[in-house]
């Protein structure tokens, strides 16, 4: 491994990109669905959902903008693409049903905003985008699951709408360890900033002692 961090060094990878001036939280797909390894879910899901609810409480004392994601098909499951043919299972998460639903602990509270997809980016299909420029966000802060699915795809997607995306590496979770970390180190590469969120705590110190001074 230290031979290919090498390579990636050497060709000028993993360049930080810092926390920019307006943060926001994107929290992807915490549903019941995700948490049950009998339908989707398994892996470090669950703990990295328990560590999101501290997220959660840091963004709102903060007063920044949260927005979460679900995916939902139509009943009759019309309105499924290539992403669900290749996973058939994904329609059973549809407006009602209890897979679908996100859990609990990370209910939305007041003002946060809820959108409906049905693709693995919370970017497509979606008016996220426009709803995070409105509040002019620069620092995209991401929670949620899976790793190496929907956080990946939605974590390039803001890349490419000019955000910083920040990777809260203890609040994202897969069913599997391995794509979970594969996935990681090569966002952290090319496309995102990786914090665990206690790493995000002292950045944020830090930045509130820089401009004191």
């Amino acid at each position: 491994m230290s031979d290919e961090l090498e390579i990636y060094r050497h060709q000028g990878f993993a360049t930080p990109l810092g926390l920019g001036q307006a943060p926001a939280v994107l929290v992807i797909d915490f549903v019941h669905g995700f948490t049950d390894p009998a339908h989707f879910g398994g892996g470090n899901i669950g703990p990295a959902i328990a560590r999101t609810v501290e997220l959660l409480a840091l963004a709102r004392a903060r007063g920044w903008p949260v927005a979460h994601t679900r995916v939902v098909y139509a009943e009759d499951g019309s309105d499924g693409g290539a992403f669900a043919m290749k996973v058939p299972a994904l329609l059973k998460l549809t407006e009602h049903s209890p897979l679908s639903q996100i859990v609990p602990e990370l209910t939305p509270a007041p003002g946060e905003t809820v959108f409906r997809k049905q693709h693995a980016s919370a970017f497509f299909g979606t008016t996220l985008a426009a709803w995070l420029a409105f509040r002019r966000v620069d620092t995209l802060l991401v929670a949620g699951c899976t790793t190496s699915g929907c956080v990946r795809a939605s974590v390039v997607d803001a890349s490419a709408h000019g955000m910083r995306p920040v990777v809260i590496t203890d609040c994202v979770g897969d069913r599997a360890i391995g794509p979970h970390e594969a996935n990681l180190f090569d966002m952290g590469q090319k496309y995102a900033d990786l914090m665990s969120l206690e790493e995000l705590r002292g950045a944020l110190a830090r930045n509130t002692e820089a401009e004191v001074v």
